[in-house]
């Protein structure tokens, strides 16, 4: 939702930046992964820290689209992925959020994170799956800019637990709402 409605809103005022860097998108996504990769590691042991560094891993996953889109950079490999790169993004932020609690003894929070690393996954899922069988499906409360802002104000303020419920319950209901959406356009196929 927040990408459908701010996606390409920071296009014109990222821009000017976007022409002055010289690394491709693809090299940004990596480098966005990277520090994903990193935040997951730091996250389970300094919460605001790695909430930080998911901001500015999730910082560099916008920038690569802006840049392809400013410069002409636009190819399917690219789009391909950062898709891609997103999902190992997701499952290790979710895992190191898990290990969090886990090494609370917070079993709630460890099963509401697992199933909210479900809920991430098939989110995509479904939307690929839709666009597979030709129907745009960019509907729903939570996609990945929502979860990587609300995962970082969570990790931010040590509001963590709250944040897991709450990703875990709007992801479910974003899978549920793509489903039904699907099955309105396919009615009568």
């Amino acid at each position: 939702m927040l990408g459908a409605k701010l996606g390409h809103f920071l296009d014109k005022p990222l821009a000017p930046l976007a022409k002055r860097i010289s690394l491709s998108p693809n090299v940004l996504s990596m480098l966005g992964f990277l520090i994903t990769v990193v935040a997951a590691g730091v996250l389970p042991f300094h919460l605001r820290s790695g909430g930080l560094l998911v901001l500015l891993g999730g910082f560099f996953d916008m920038l690569d689209g802006v840049v392809a889109r400013t410069n002409g950079k636009k190819t399917t490999f690219g789009a391909f992925l950062d898709s891609t790169l997103d999902r190992y993004s997701d499952s290790l932020l979710f895992l190191a959020v898990a290990w969090y609690f886990f090494d609370r003894n917070n079993l709630a929070g460890v099963l509401l994170t697992i199933g909210g690393l479900i809920g991430a996954l098939l989110i995509s899922y479904v939307r690929a799956r839709a666009e597979g069988l030709g129907i745009d499906c960019h509907v729903g409360l939570m996609e990945r800019p929502e979860r990587i802002v609300l995962l970082a104000a969570g990790c931010m303020t040590k509001w963590l637990f709250p944040v897991i419920i709450v990703l875990f319950l709007f992801s479910h209901i974003t899978v549920l709402q793509r489903i039904l959406h699907v099955r309105g356009r396919t009615r009568g196929m």
